[in-house]
């Protein structure tokens, strides 16, 4: 593809980008490729710390521990995109971006079998209580008895989201012998055999196993507590690889105690630590039966790997050739490869008559178009034009005083 050079005064003196939380190498491999100066740190910031951090920072990588909140995309006075390098999004205030002018983009697909396979190998060990055999084991008791060891073939699943995680889940559950119903706000297509229920409470009547796989939107949080635990059929199993905000812990110890539930395992918490080696305090530890792991659902090297390529690549799109294609908080515009022509992206607010504005500037300045894309989301919309020739500087300067712009930004051949 055709580099273009941008001529926005942000951009020519150099991009850096800063990548936190061990991002895959991969990554960094490709913005360096590109020419920008990477800085690889191991642990999430916070605060004051990534306020300082962002300082001449034109991208920023993260995974799920970071928050973005307003304040630090106030002190990213030079930011253009935030890649993160995960699938959620919770930990970035998308509307503060969008109103800011900095796009997002994820990995919403890169993980997913990662996550399945993990929910598989943990529906096995804990219908076969393997993690309280493990323990004794390595305690040095011999319990070699069958109290409580089941096998999954011909148990009934019950997947509580039914978007990417959910149906791949529901594909490979059946293959493995399993029964699967779902349950989903949204009108979703059934997979193979799965049979989706109306009620979130049929489901967890029905249930051996119930599998969470929601996203973090704000509406989420607490959706499953003590009343939905005791709508659970007595001596299932729950499993929540989705948000660790989404369940009351209190509530699931009282329920894995007092026996209603046989086990349980959770890989995502309300409160987890910030960096390797920090403390992991939660009320279900030490109990029989329950995986606990640290947010690794999706942390196999393979699908570390290609979130890395999935996440750089978006962001390479955006600086370079101006798209925002799968972008979260900024209207999606896929322009085609740069025809060797001028191009311009335009992003403003989104207000009746800004494009017709924008095409009598153009055509006053004597500027032919050759190609042109438009999309609009919420308060801002996005255009992409293309012309024959470099729009003169005058009229690039009007379009940049226009109190409709957020920003404009332009690249040669």
């Amino acid at each position: 593809m055709q580099r273009f050079e941008q001529d926005d005064p942000s951009m020519t003196r150099g991009v850096k980008v800063l990548l936190l939380e061990n991002i895959h190498p991969v990554a960094a491999e490709a913005l360096r490729a590109a020419g920008f100066e990477v800085d690889l740190r191991p642990g999430s910031m916070s605060g004051p710390e990534l306020a300082d951090a962002l300082s001449g920072v034109s991208l920023l990588g993260i995974r799920s521990n970071t928050t973005i909140t307003p304040e630090v995309l106030d002190a990213g006075k030079d930011l253009l995109a935030l890649g993160c390098f995960c699938i959620g999004t919770n930990q970035v205030d998308l509307p503060a971006a969008a109103e800011r002018g900095v796009a997002v983009f994820n990995a919403p697909f890169s993980n997913t079998r990662s996550v399945v396979e993990l929910v598989l190998g943990e529906i096995i060990a804990l219908v076969r209580r393997l993690p309280e055999k493990n323990q004794r084991m390595h305690d040095g008791i011999w319990d070699k008895s069958a109290r409580g060891s089941h096998e999954f073939r011909g148990r009934t699943l019950g997947i509580v989201g039914y978007g990417n995680i959910g149906t791949q889940l529901s594909n490979m559950a059946e293959a493995v012998g399993l029964r699967v119903i779902f349950y989903d706000t949204a009108d979703r297509l059934a997979h193979g055999n799965a049979r989706r229920v109306d009620r979130l409470e049929q489901l967890l009547g029905e249930a051996d196993v119930v599998t969470l796989h929601v996203d973090g939107r704000g509406g989420n949080a607490g959706l499953f507590g003590a009343t939905q635990f005791a709508q659970m059929k007595p001596r299932s199993i729950f499993i929540n690889a989705s948000r660790g905000m989404v369940i009351d812990d209190e509530a699931l110890r009282e329920n894995i105690l007092s026996g209603h539930l046989a086990g349980a395992a959770i890989d995502v918490f309300p409160i987890e630590p910030k960096a390797q080696g920090d403390t992991f305090e939660s009320p279900l530890r030490g109990l029989d039966n329950v995986i606990l792991t640290p947010h690794v659902g999706g942390s196999t090297q393979e699908a570390q790997e290609e979130i890395g390529h999935f996440v750089a690549a978006k962001l390479l799109g955006f600086v370079g050739t101006g798209s925002t294609a799968l972008s979260v908080n900024l209207p999606q515009v896929a322009p085609p490869p740069p025809p060797g022509t001028f191009r311009m992206g335009y992003l403003h607010t989104n207000t009746p008559g800004v494009l017709a504005g924008l095409n009598q500037c153009l055509l006053e300045a004597g500027v032919n178009v050759v190609g042109q894309a438009l999309s609009t989301q919420g308060e801002r919309g996005y255009v992409v034009t293309d012309t024959d020739d470099a729009i003169p500087d005058q009229a690039i300067a009007d379009l940049r005083r226009s109190p409709h712009t957020v920003w404009l930004r332009t690249w040669t051949p």
